[in-house]
């Protein structure tokens, strides 16, 4: 049995997701294969910050996109996933961190995200519970978070409700090139269209290799924790300069942090938080936020992201198969690009083109690299 498509996206988190919503939502004849169940990775086990505050900037224009698509998110997919607009706080525990975040003003100021830097005085004076060490922070108004368990699902839902073909724990047996497009092989159906999405996480890289675009992708496994409720106090969502722990307190009193990595098996897939990363956790929490002492942590977990050395993600079109598009390498901060990497990927595939610069993202910057 075979089914003629536009298109095939490979991989049900968010940024697959959110394309076959955009794709389906202009006409195209969209299938999409998940292996397990749609948002059941790096989408849907993470953190949950929709955060623009110290991006990378190349991927600001990327995170302003998605940011305008976060706002519209109850019209395009009648939920939205809890998001609420809190502010992140970025915080700097020394002079070093602290002239990080005043450098990182100019880039803000740049790509017209709103942004205040904060000296310590009026830290307190705004945010009394802040721990001693902290010595300045930078707080961006407009960002937020959302709970990841709803985004990549309601993004599937509404791109069914567009005509979109969704298949959970549909793993992708085989894709080749014919010459005249992708097939796609699971259970005895074939799938056929012109254009293949890659939107496989850390598996993408997997998939990138088959086409003669391997690249040195890694598993990651961010180590994530949640409290026990208590009063509510912490508004904004909170990061550090250097990242290595962030927190969040939701409104039902629930402190959801995170900092350090967890072990994982990309090839079962099996990921596990690990003890020791959840302790130093704990620690750096408490130092940022000492209230939070003695509150009793009640579930740990991880899922499986695929790391980039320089930290970004690959996006955008293949160099050696016409038609394959790679989206792929989020190394972590993906959750808040999803909805506007789909958009993008949307774009590429029905007009040729985005208004997002994509250059830094592309797919052959690490053999660029080694050769100069």
């Amino acid at each position: 049995m075979s089914a003629a498509h536009d298109v095939l996206i490979l991989g049900g988190g968010g940024a697959g997701c959110s394309a076959a919503l955009h794709l389906a939502r202009r006409g195209a004849r969209v299938v999409l294969f998940e292996r397990g169940l749609v948002g059941s990775q790096a989408s849907g086990v993470n953190y949950g910050g929709v955060r623009q505050n110290g991006r990378h900037p190349a991927e600001l224009p990327i995170a302003r996109r998605a940011r305008e698509i976060w706002a519209r998110l109850p019209e395009l997919i009648g939920t939205d996933a809890e998001f609420e607009v809190t502010g992140h706080l970025k915080l700097a525990r020394n002079a070093e961190e602290e002239a990080e975040l005043a450098d990182y003003m100019e880039v803000a100021r740049a790509h017209g995200l709103p942004l205040e830097l904060i000296g310590a005085n009026r830290l307190r004076e705004r945010w009394p519970w802040l721990g001693p060490r902290v010595v300045a922070g930078a707080f961006a108004p407009e960002d937020g978070a959302a709970n990841p368990r709803l985004l990549a699902p309601a993004l599937a839902h509404a791109a069914r409700a567009q005509g979109a073909e969704i298949n959970e724990r549909t793993p992708v047996e085989q894709i080749a090139h014919d010459g005249a497009g992708f097939v796609v092989t699971h259970g005895g159906r074939t799938w056929r269209a012109p254009v293949a999405l890659n939107c496989m996480g850390y598996w993408g890289g997997a998939i990138a290799a088959r086409f003669g675009e391997a690249v040195p992708v890694a598993p990651l496994a961010p180590n994530m924790l949640v409290s026990e409720p208590i009063p509510y106090f912490i508004e904004p969502n909170m990061g550090v300069v250097g990242g290595d722990v962030y927190l969040r307190q939701i409104r039902r009193g629930n402190v959801i942090f995170g900092g350090g990595r967890g072990a994982s098996d990309p090839a079962v897939p099996w990921a596990r938080p690990l003890p020791e990363a959840t302790l130093a956790a704990m620690a750096r929490a408490v130092e940022l936020v000492p209230r939070l002492a003695g509150i009793h942590v009640i579930r740990s977990w991880t899922g499986i992201d695929g790391e980039m050395p320089d930290g970004l993600p690959v996006i955008g079109p293949s160099r050696t198969t016409p038609g394959l598009i790679h989206a792929f390498g989020f190394s972590g901060h993906g959750f808040m690009l999803g909805p506007g990497i789909g958009a993008i990927l949307a774009d590429l595939v029905l007009d040729g083109r985005t208004d997002v610069p994509l250059e830094p993202f592309r797919i052959d910057r690490f053999a660029l690299g080694s050769a100069t």
